[in-house]
């Protein structure tokens, strides 16, 4: 049996409730099989396609939950919230189905596809600062002054009864199931999957290992998790904006620190081959917060652990930042190579290099030829090439092709 203290969010009788209420909107979403990952993994892996959730994530279910719970009341003073994106769409989505005035922050800087698809919804979007923490101030300042109903993206028991829904979906489309692996931004995801699912085993006297993870630069929870107490800390820019949450949440806390089993982290370069590998393997479209539960895989960080089943918690992503997410992956993934090369300033020699990267069956897809470069003499120009490789040993065979041939190649990262 789960210890006492896990029970401090919602009861499995409130999860229940909540998913009647949630059923009203939300979709049910794809669970996917995965062979690649299971070869990887070396057992059975699915990936819950949060990412084709009406919205574009998992939050229009603890949005929904939080505002059909308001009074009538409360939800003629409306309501306001601040997100950089997947919380802000799920509010808006939601005050709009229940006939609910809402008024959204977000940063200056954020997506475009993000702001537009708020708009779209019917919100009020109010641009301040240029991170979350000060729509989050601007947010708490509006609903203080005007009375609208101040929605948090995490740290409230109908958020948490919302989002938990999700894991009783799991459940359902994978009855043996063993381990499910959460991306972790405030908790409120993963709070609510694993005290859902804890308790629901529990009663049935079975066990279930719920793993969550976190971007290496935003990754409160390990931290708060040896302090025994909710810890804030200064976060790093990460490709992953979507769980870049510097302090846990009060509620999500006492639930995780119980409930979930382990709790590990993914650098960029990870999320952006887990991208890559789910763009190219499984013709998915995930951001890189969505995509960090496949990261932890691919990592060798999850071991063997039965039946398993991967969130993809959302596919909000600008086509610009998957562009450069997408570079990202193949150069991590040795499938782009950036070199650099001091050639001797007289004819052929730009034409010997191609030659060399040929013949190592490698494509030239940019060069930079320049005799300008910081590291040349006068009688010397510098090659930059970016070169399209097909993984490590490529690599080193192109590599060493050049350097055969007498030329001393510097890989630019």
């Amino acid at each position: 049996m789960m210890p006492e203290t896990t029970l401090a969010g919602p009861t499995l009788a409130e999860f229940e409730a909540a998913r009647e209420v949630v059923a009203r909107v939300a979709e049910v979403t794809p669970m996917e099989s995965s062979r690649f990952l299971s070869e990887v993994l070396g057992s059975p892996v699915y990936l819950k396609c949060e990412n084709l959730q009406r919205t574009g994530s998992y939050k229009i279910r603890g949005a929904y939950n939080r505002l059909a719970k308001l009074t009538d009341e409360e939800k003629a003073r409306g309501v306001v919230a601040a997100s950089a994106g997947n919380h802000a769409q799920g509010v808006a989505f939601a005050a709009r189905e229940l006939g609910i005035a809402a008024t959204i922050f977000m940063p200056v800087g954020v997506a475009l596809p993000k702001l537009q698809a708020t708009r779209n919804y019917g919100a009020d979007v109010i641009l301040r600062g240029h991170t979350v923490e000060e729509p989050l101030r601007a947010a708490a300042e509006f609903a203080a002054s005007t009375g609208a109903v101040l929605i948090p993206p995490f740290d409230h028991p109908d958020v948490v009864a919302g989002q938990g829904t999700l894991g009783l979906e799991i459940l359902d489309q994978v009855p043996d199931l063993d381990t499910v692996i959460v991306p972790i931004g405030g908790g409120g995801l993963i709070s609510g999957i694993a005290s859902a699912l804890k308790q629901k085993f529990a009663a049935e006297g079975r066990t279930v290992r719920i793993i969550g993870v976190q971007a290496a630069n935003a990754a409160p929870y390990p931290v708060s998790i040896r302090n025994g107490v909710s810890t804030e800390i200064t976060i790093t820019p990460t490709i992953a904006d979507g769980i870049a949450v510097s302090k846990p949440g009060i509620l999500n806390f006492e639930i995780i620190k119980n409930a979930v089993d382990e709790i590990i982290t993914v650098t960029d370069d990870d999320i952006a081959r887990a991208m890559l590998v789910l763009i190219e393997r499984a013709k998915l479209v995930v951001e890189p917060a969505g995509a960090v539960s496949v990261a932890a895989i691919l990592t060798g960080q999850v071991v063997n652990s039965g039946t398993t089943v991967a969130i993809l918690s959302g596919g909000n992503i600008d086509p610009l930042v998957m562009e450069r997410v997408i570079s990202r992956g193949l150069a991590a993934s040795d499938r782009y190579l950036k070199i650099r090369l001091l050639l001797p300033d007289r004819p052929g020699q730009l034409a010997r290099v191609a030659e060399l990267i040929s013949e190592a069956n490698a494509n030239v897809v940019e060069v930079l030829h320049t005799r300008h470069g910081r590291n040349a003499l006068i009688s010397e120009v510098e090659l930059e090439l970016s070169i399209e490789t097909r993984g490590p040993e490529h690599v080193q065979r192109v590599l060493g092709h050049l350097i055969e041939a007498g030329y001393e190649p510097r890989i630019d990262f």
